[in-house]
């Protein structure tokens, strides 16, 4: 057996990097990182990279990731109502939620929605004062 094992990345794709990098950096507070012809986006010591206008990712990618099939949580730390209310001074519509789902830390409460190219995002929250949403 290996050493310990974390994530590091995963790749979304982006049909417009502006639109995009705008995006991920004021709803989910990602550090913009330029790489080659394009971009990545930072949340601490993970990453999402992107494919999109310019970025090659074949050969390895058999299959590049396409616009709107990706589904990524992030945790949001604090009550869920303010991931709620986070959305919506961003006019950002939730699709589903505050619904109860599991996750890395266990059971959770989460606010689904999502990015510009379609992807399905999710802020889930373990905050235990909120109460059960399910």
């Amino acid at each position: 057996m290996p050493g310990k094992i974390a994530f590091d990345h995963c790749v979304v794709h982006v049909s417009d990097f502006a639109r995009s990098n705008a995006f991920y950096a004021s709803v989910l507070g990602a550090e913009v990182v330029t790489v080659g012809t394009g971009f990545a986006y930072r949340f601490g010591d993970c990453q999402l990279n992107l494919h999109g206008p310019g970025v090659d990712p074949v050969p390895v990618a058999h299959l590049p990731v396409q616009p709107g099939n990706s589904d990524l949580c992030f945790r949001w730390d604090g009550p869920i109502a303010e991931a709620v209310a986070h959305l919506a001074a961003h006019d950002i519509t939730p699709e589903l939620g505050p619904v109860r789902r599991f996750g890395a830390q266990g059971h959770g409460t989460s606010v689904y929605f999502r990015d510009p190219d379609g992807s399905l995002l999710e802020f889930i929250s373990y905050d235990t004062s909120q109460g059960d949403a399910s």
